[in-house]
């Protein structure tokens, strides 16, 4: 029997890429260098907490709310199912009602994002999750919710409320995820951020290995 393939769905990190507008840019400087006469090679990191594929957590809209480090593994971690859904500009909840979502409690949306995310200019109409769709979320019992573009919610939406509904239920948020090659169905998903501690947010590698 074959080998389960296993798909990595997290975008690189790389000065240039594509950034949340305000947010701060990738930046990878060497700090070390062997070709300089240094011991070993050594980078100096600076990005956002919320760059290329990453987690959202309750902090990141909510003081009191917890930090990345102290999400649930058995969340992050656990069958999923990845829909595509190509056509939709708006994933609400007369979409969300339609899915097969029986058992599920992690939900992976590919949409047209996945071919926005690859370009280096921002594109303020990306697919995103209504407010009918975040309740209808809550609703159903969904823990985690994964999107391919860099937030799940409609640019400028006065106050937050999809982000708000989603994590103040609960619910992890994953976003910049990279879900172009991986087909529709199941999978064990890994989805591991950077242990921040009291982080607002966190980058992800993120894993999804075919279901045998």
């Amino acid at each position: 029997m074959p080998a389960a393939r296993i798909y990595d769905v997290s975008h690189a990190i790389y000065p240039g890429m594509l950034v949340w507008p305000g947010d701060p840019p990738v930046e990878v400087e060497e700090s070390k260098a062997i070709a300089e006469g240094g011991s070993s090679n050594v980078s100096y990191l600076r990005m956002g907490s919320h760059t290329a594929t990453h987690i959202d957590a309750p902090r990141h809209f909510f003081d009191d709310g917890k930090g990345v480090d102290a999400l649930s593994l058995e969340v992050l971690w656990g069958r999923a199912r990845l829909f595509h859904l190509p056509e939709a500009r708006v994933i609400d909840r007369k979409l969300l009602e339609g899915l097969d979502l029986e058992g599920v409690s992690r939900i992976l949306l590919r949409t047209s994002n996945s071919l926005r995310l690859k370009k280096l200019q921002f594109d303020p109409d990306y697919t995103y999750l209504s407010e009918d769709g975040a309740v209808y979320i809550v609703e159903r019992g969904i823990k985690l919710v994964g999107v391919d573009y860099l937030s799940i919610e409609e640019y400028h939406k006065p106050g937050h409320p999809i982000h708000r509904t989603l994590l103040e239920a609960g619910v992890v948020i994953v976003e910049g995820l990279d879900l172009e090659v991986a087909p529709p169905g199941d999978y064990e998903l890994v989805c591991l951020p950077l242990k921040i501690r009291d982080g607002d947010g966190a980058p992800a590698r993120v894993l999804l290995k075919e279901l045998k």
